[in-house]
């Protein structure tokens, strides 16, 4: 029974050297001196903000992305026992001794130092030799704007990093689909890749195009497994299911889930939560739920309400109304009501309550019992500092003419008539009786005369003249189609009446509400709200000095300064490898031209790349040596026609993917968006090199020549890494004659003193 002891337990593991040290000197290039500088630099201002603000878990919305990266910069801040309290006002501040720099900085310089394996693995799975693999891994190795970006708290590196591995999965798991279905191994990677398409897109949004290029090379892998013969109905459904699952079902499922941990983390109420609904605002810990606790639910006839716009832009606002009235004419002649003007007013007001108030009866106090408010009932709103009535007609408004004027009615005894009659529609409602609830009903007032619908203008600065105490306009629109948000409002704070007479009304307005009534939304109801705000939240784009258009990427005309030292000439800027840069956008266009001219001349019936096997190395014992070489032939059975596709689809495709949608994009823009297109370039110049060494040196003097040239190109990879490293650690700092020296090109603002 105890047999298996006479032999002892043997472990055997494979050690990649080449892959050991490649991650050993990636680790030091992106980890050495990480503390220093010891001061914001650049986008750390930005950034840092919300780490702070998880730190003390208060609610923001970043309209850049999605919150997985932020809680990734915000994990190294917990581990490294930040409290948040520091203020992210200015580029170059100086950290205080609270601020854990090394681990704020840590996970950034983590993922970049890994993508340097993840390039040598994503040749080798591409089927290219280990010695292209390592050149792919040490050009990025050696790139300096990967250095830097990847040194700070920033999250370029980190989106790299998920796209990079995203890639090596599904290789992976494509390459294991030919012998090991449904294995063990099959479904980690299969699974894994799906996780990383996931965590890149949650990173920033830029990590979907990436994930379309994946989607789409899967579905093209697929569609040639539909033509297999080999393979019954049941397995191509089997394969069809697990491939739904794991690259689609997966990640939408986590991506829900980093808003589900964002929004758990982020309980309190704070300065950005005042652009999300009333509902949204009163779920957060403080701020306005601390005013409308206990609130009554359902409006009732009688109540005492505020009406907060939902569309909440150019800034949220509530409909408002003061003694003054529009004056007799306006600038250009137009005349008007003379009633007493209603506007949008963006703060909070004794003159932002109204008084709903049921048209049959003369009371302004809620019954016992109440009298709710139902959809499609017809009110009166009553404004509850000058008690009169809201009223629209036939009046062009002050600045859109086109829709009509609305007003609080005085009676001139002219024939004019009130006109004061809203018909209540609930937007949202789950059903015709539902009744109008507090912060929960969006609702429209249309115009029982006119069907004219109560709106917020959309104009752009729609803000009323001095007249009008430059508060925004509200408008009755005529042609009300849908139900866009600027014509939606819900109740924010509500109390149920009780005072008849107005001294006792006024005082009453001014009283806080108590009641007991919770308004928890749901995380589904919190998350869309959330994922709208941040698709269609934009922040003014203003020039910046360093902003750049993506036709500047290419041949690097542009740089950024990310930090200087407030004495000597010590300096960090973004600024890439001139000579990496360069040979990537010769290998991209030698590929486009390669390709070209392979496929009209295969469409001619003329191979220039044979089919099947191929030899990767030149055996100088000539042919048929019996000698087996370690980079001789392919590891999978693929035509060199085939690799040659696949590797351009992979590494050219990623390119294009993540280059090419920045011309479409009406955004601010800087070099470090270019940096996830550039990884993929940098992997086709060894795909390149190896093809030309392969089919177009065919003797052994060429393949020398060649090799030598290649020698001595990396020399002047190394050589410029080496010339630039000053500007990319930031130490040692140089004098104004060498800064002047590393201007290579004029567009460049390498930043000098003077004397």
């Amino acid at each position: 029974m105890l047999g298996f002891l006479k032999e002892p337990v043997v472990v055997t593991a494979e050690i990649n050297v080449n892959l050991v040290a490649l991650t050993v000197m990636g680790l030091i290039t992106r980890l050495w001196g990480l503390c220093y500088p010891r001061a914001v630099v650049f986008d750390e201002v930005y950034y840092g903000q919300f780490v702070s603000l998880y730190m003390k878990r208060i609610f923001f919305v970043d309209d850049s992305g999605p919150p997985f990266g932020h809680m990734l910069l915000a994990l190294g801040g917990y581990l490294g026992g930040f409290d948040g309290n520091f203020l992210w006002n200015r580029i170059g501040a100086e950290y205080t001794m609270n601020v854990p720099v090394w681990s704020l900085r840590l996970l950034p310089a983590l993922a970049g130092a890994l993508c340097v394996p993840l390039a040598y693995q994503i040749l080798v799975e591409l089927h290219f030799s280990h010695r292209a693999a390592l050149g792919a891994a040490l050009l990025v190795l050696l790139e300096n704007s990967l250095i830097t970006q990847s040194r700070f708290m920033l999250l370029e590196s980190i989106l790299i990093f998920f796209i990079l591995l995203a890639v090596l999965s599904y290789l992976k798991f494509y390459n294991l689909q030919r012998h090991r279905h449904f294995s063990g191994s099959w479904w980690f990677w299969l699974l894994l890749t799906g996780v990383a398409c996931s965590c890149a897109v949650g990173v920033k949004y830029v990590g979907l195009f990436t994930y379309m290029l994946l989607l789409a090379i899967a579905g093209l892998h697929f569609w040639h497994m539909i033509g297999d013969q080999t393979l019954s109905n049941v397995s191509l459904l089997c394969h069809f299911l697990a491939r739904g699952l794991a690259l689609i079902l997966i990640p939408m499922v986590m991506y829900l889930s980093f808003f589900y941990v964002h929004l758990a983390l982020l309980y309190r109420s704070g300065p950005h939560d005042q652009i999300m609904t009333s509902a949204f605002q009163a779920s957060l810990e403080g701020g306005l739920a601390r005013i409308t606790q206990g609130q009554p639910l359902e409006v009732a006839y009688g109540s005492q309400i505020t009406l907060r716009n939902v569309l909440g832009k150019p800034m949220q606002c509530w409909l408002h109304s003061h003694t003054n009235t529009y004056p007799i004419r306006y600038e250009n002649g137009r005349g008007s009501s003379h009633q007493q003007q209603v506007t949008c007013y963006p703060f909070k007001d004794v003159n932002n309550w109204w008084i709903v108030k049921d048209p049959g009866m003369q009371q302004l106090v809620v019954s016992n019992p109440p009298r709710p408010v139902r959809h499609g009932h017809i009110v009166q709103l009553v404004h509850g500092i000058t008690t009169r009535y809201l009223n629209t007609h036939d009046v062009a408004a002050p600045l859109s003419p086109h829709s009509q004027e609305v007003s609080c009615y005085i009676d001139y005894n002219i024939s004019m008539p009130a006109q004061n009659l809203w018909r209540v529609e609930i937007v949202n409602r789950e059903s015709d009786t539902d009744v109008w609830k507090t912060i929960l009903s969006e609702v429209r007032f249309v115009h029982v005369n006119t069907s004219a619908v109560l709106k917020a203008s959309e104009l752009i600065g729609a803000s009323l003249p001095e007249w009008g105490y430059r508060q925004l306009e509200v408008v009755g629109e005529k042609l009300s189609k849908g139900y866009h948000q600027s014509m939606l409002w819900n109740v924010e704070e509500h109390r149920y009446g009780k005072s008849q007479e107005q001294k006792e009304r006024e005082v009453e307005l001014h009283s806080p509400t108590q009641m007991d009534i919770s308004k928890n939304l749901s995380f589904m109801a919190k998350f869309t709200e959330l994922q709208w705000k941040i698709l269609t939240l934009k922040n003014e784009d203003t020039e910046h000095k360093y902003s750049s258009s993506a036709l500047d990427w290419i041949t690097m005309d542009t740089n950024i300064a990310y930090w200087l030292h407030p004495t000597s000439g010590a300096q960090i800027h973004l600024l890439g490898n001139v000579v990496t840069w360069a040979s990537a956008n010769a290998a991209a266009l030698v590929y486009m031209c390669l390709s070209l001219w392979y496929s009209i001349r295969r469409r001619r019936r003329i191979y220039d790349i044979p089919e099947g096997l191929i030899p990767l190395c030149v055996c100088v014992q000539g042919e048929g040596c019996g000698l087996l070489c370690s980079e001789m032939h392919l590891p999978s059975p693929a035509d060199s026609w085939q690799l040659w596709v696949s590797a351009g689809g992979v590494c050219g495709g990623g390119w294009a993917v993540n280059y090419l949608p920045f011309f479409l994009m009406e955004k601010t823009l800087f070099l470090y968006h270019y940096l996830p297109a550039l990884i993929f370039q940098i992997l086709l110049i060894p795909v390149v090199l190896q093809h030309l060494g392969d089919h177009l040196c065919r003797s052994v003097l060429l393949k020398s020549m060649f090799s030598a040239l290649i020698v001595a190109w990396f020399s002047s990879v190394y050589f410029v890494y080496c010339t630039f490293s000053p500007v990319t650690y930031g130490q040692p700092a140089l004098s104004a004659t060498e800064l002047k020296d590393l201007r290579w090109k004029d567009s460049w603002n390498i930043l000098i003193r003077k004397q």
